[in-house]
């Protein structure tokens, strides 16, 4: 099969890949989109921090309308399916799976993070409605709720106490054999009068996404509204490593102020880029940076200002 020419790969069909994708398109710059159909955006998130949609707009449904306005242009393929292998060839990148092979001179790495969910049977069901992972999305709509985090280090700590703007309803579990808290941690929680209860979760109580309790292995039975979790997340970099680009310390890919990676031709954009700042918005914006970016590196030498 021969392989498929474009201008652009973009790797992850997430708020970043999306807005990479329609600044290609309006530039009118040809792109293939890999969608492995998972990440952050396909939760039932509902974001209310997005300029424009009063109410909120859910996640999944912002992957819908940018699908759709990308739908205006035929210059856009899609392939929904993991990109396997990706490396360089000369001037080109060639990436392969089992779409086959797609080479482009430009890659947007979009992968987003692998988020640390607290796992006990169904737990996907209530990522989203009544489980979170971003106090900047979702603490404002917990006011007044009784709230649970998880988590077994100072940064859980951290976030407890931060969360006891929004509600004097709080527990801390720690879900983990190991209780990291040190003692200035320690004692911020127990001014606030946060409990933190240093066990795991056995099982969920709850219905359609939203959690009336869980129970814990030593039986402990904690109900809440909604479960705060800061187990972290994992950095979807392999696509890069693999490329040679250059990560920070803590995992993430190291760009420049326009999304470019130290590899001529490799941008990201989106959560993979740094620890703080995982927002649609941020999100977007880097999308729409690198691509504008990639697209000047496209041009040949007497189009360039420099």
């Amino acid at each position: 099969m021969a392989a498929k020419i474009t201008d652009a790969i973009i790797v992850g069909a997430g708020p970043a890949g999306l807005s990479a994708a329609i600044y290609m398109a309006r530039y009118d710059r040809s792109c293939v989109i890999f969608d492995a159909g998972h990440g952050r955006s396909t939760h039932h998130q509902m974001n209310h921090n997005y300029l424009g949609f009063p109410g909120g707009v859910p996640a999944v449904k912002l992957r819908e309308l940018g699908r759709a306005q990308l739908a205006e242009y035929p210059q856009i393929d899609w392939e929904h399916h993991k990109v396997v292998d990706c490396k360089r060839d000369g001037d080109e990148f060639v990436a392969e799976g089992q779409f086959g092979t797609v080479r482009a001179r430009v890659v947007i790495i979009c992968t987003g993070v692998l988020d640390h969910y607290p796992h006990f049977h169904g737990w996907e069901q209530y990522v989203g409605h009544s489980m979170f992972w971003c106090i900047t999305c979702d603490g404002y709509s917990s006011k007044g709720k009784n709230i649970l985090v998880i988590g077994h280090t100072n940064a859980a700590a951290g976030e407890a106490v931060q969360l006891s703007r929004f509600s004097n309803k709080l527990t801390l579990l720690t879900n983990s054999h190991v209780n990291e808290i040190d003692g200035k941690y320690q004692a911020r929680l127990e001014k606030f009068g946060i409990e933190v209860i240093h066990d795991k979760i056995e099982r969920a109580i709850g219905a359609d996404g939203q959690f009336e309790a869980v129970l814990s292995e030593e039986g402990r039975h904690i109900p809440l509204d909604a479960l705060f979790c800061t187990q972290g997340a994992t950095p979807e970099v392999q696509l890069a490593v693999d490329l040679g680009v250059k990560l920070y310390e803590n995992g993430y890919i190291d760009t420049d102020i326009e999304q470019r990676t130290n590899i001529p031709g490799v941008y990201a954009a989106g959560d993979v880029t740094r620890i703080h700042s995982h927002q649609i918005t941020t999100a977007v914006h880097e999308g729409a940076t690198a691509a504008s970016a990639a697209n000047y590196y496209l041009y040949p030498p007497e189009l360039k200002a420099d």
